[in-house]
């Protein structure tokens, strides 16, 4: 091997080490499985298969070994992509060695300075988008905590009044976030009486609201049933 080709080699190889273990860095900080030494082995894996096709003088190889890395990555991601009850933790750090797979594949075909910028556009979306998801999900949170508060309106023949008050703290009672702050019962008039009752949905569920009143509306004794959200707590 002639020995500028051997410079090369360890060069790119060496480039791919240290971009993979740049990007490592911050998932070793944060204390995830995936660290600094895993991108830096997948990134120096990356470059070796890529550049064994060019020691080889195949120069047709690299993009073929490049999508057989991609595909090989995506097991090893799934590896550190963990389910916590509800919860899914690993996605960042498998996509973080999917990106050392990139940047090391770069690195080993020869695109020294364009495996750089990648790195950096790596670390850009890791570190520098951050802030605005952790805004976003303040953000959500909070919202997620606001309640909403609602009054419904039905109709029903005086004799079903009770029924339809028992359907309806059923029906409500069985959506997660949702209670029901009181009850009112307007006097008879034609036989028919008017069942006023107050929500309070943390968060806001109008979809539920909806389908409370649609299932008073199936009653034999309701003649009429309406919803509309408060700005305030129902007096």
């Amino acid at each position: 091997m002639p020995a500028l080709e051997l410079w090369n080699f360890t060069g790119n190889v060496a480039l791919a080490a240290l971009l993979g273990t740049i990007i490592g860095l911050e998932r070793q900080f944060r204390q995830h499985p995936a660290g600094l030494r895993t991108n830096a082995l997948v990134s120096t894996g990356a470059a070796l298969f890529v550049t064994l096709t060019q020691l080889q003088g195949d120069t047709n190889s690299p993009t073929r070994i490049a999508s057989y890395i991609v595909s090989g990555v995506g097991f090893l991601g799934g590896g550190v992509i963990l389910k916590e009850g509800t919860n899914i933790r690993g996605l960042t750090t498998a996509a973080g060695l999917w990106c050392s797979a990139a940047v090391g594949t770069m690195a080993g075909i020869g695109f020294g300075l364009h495996a750089a910028i990648g790195t950096g556009f790596v670390l850009l979306v890791v570190l520098g988008l951050k802030p605005i998801a952790k805004w976003v999900d303040q953000r959500q949170s909070r919202l997620q905590s606001t309640p909403a508060y609602y009054q419904l309106r039905v109709t029903c023949q005086d004799r079903d009044h009770s029924l339809v008050r028992a359907v309806l703290a059923r029906h409500l009672g069985s959506v997660p976030g949702i209670v029901l702050t009181g009850t009112a019962v307007g006097k008879p008039k034609k036989k028919k009486t008017v069942l006023r009752a107050d929500v309070t949905a943390t968060p806001a569920n109008d979809r539920a609201i909806q389908d409370t009143v649609a299932r008073l509306l199936i009653e034999p004794g309701v003649r009429s049933a309406s919803w509309a959200k408060v700005a305030a707590p129902p007096e």
